[in-house]
């Protein structure tokens, strides 16, 4: 009995209060309190037409995941000079300035640009319209013929893309795949979610596509690239 005794004793917990109420709010009377909820994206689930297409979509999300960190620091990048840009009035401290940025970011941006595929590099020239505002053209356009010349060399010519290309995800279907993805992304803590500078509704483009997923252009690449491999070997 006294060992079963000293035996419950000592499994029993001992009353206390709690010492971290950090988390917490005292609310004295009459006080207000204004609560803020996160924001909760509501999508609907992807539909495929195969188990095929789901692995295209997947290869497609990856290069998204990719490009993506990209487009964000050069909107980033490119907002801080702007506001930098208003408040120094001097033209030449204005240009030594943007000379040093420029050679900032192409330091930042150089040698993985120049090792993504040819896919990765047209998400990314869209992403910078959809996270600046602007084409990767206009974003170049008026600015030093260094700056032109590393864009159209890590971009433009090893991609052969347009600079000048926009970015619409409510009616160019690789636009809406990338804004799937990255809704999702956002929605999932997956990428670090900044708000585009373009306005466009992507409920109502999903709504009406009815959440179908359309990967047949990847599918034909890829067989088109099965073609010439086959060739080559051939050869």
């Amino acid at each position: 009995m006294t060992i079963s005794i000293l035996t419950f004793s000592q499994k029993r917990d001992v009353d206390s209060l709690p010492k971290n109420i950090d988390e917490y709010l005292f609310v004295k009377p009459g006080d207000s309190i204004i609560i803020q909820l996160k924001e909760i994206a509501l999508l609907p689930k992807p539909k495929f037409n195969s188990k095929e297409d789901i692995r295209y979509y997947l290869w497609f999300r990856k290069k998204v995941y990719k490009a993506y960190p990209f487009a964000k620091l050069a909107s980033e990048r490119l907002d801080s000079l702007n506001v930098r840009l208003e408040k120094i009035e001097s033209k030449s401290k204005k240009r030594k300035y943007t000379r040093l940025i420029q050679n900032y970011i192409e330091g930042e941006f150089t040698d993985q640009i120049k090792k993504m595929t040819t896919t990765e590099g047209r998400i990314l020239i869209k992403l910078i319209h959809r996270q600046t505002g602007k084409t990767a053209f206009n974003n170049i356009k008026g600015l030093r013929s260094g700056w032109k010349a590393f864009w159209y060399n890590t971009t433009a010519n090893i991609f052969k893309l347009s600079l000048k290309t926009e970015y619409h995800p409510e009616t160019t279907n690789e636009d809406f795949l990338i804004e799937d993805v990255l809704q999702r992304a956002f929605r999932d803590d997956k990428l670090d979610a900044q708000k585009s500078k373009l306005n466009f509704d992507f409920i109502k483009a999903i709504a009406s596509r009815k959440a179908k997923i359309n990967v047949e252009e990847y599918k034909e690449m890829f067989a088109k690239m099965r073609k010439k491999k086959k060739k080559k070997k051939k050869n």
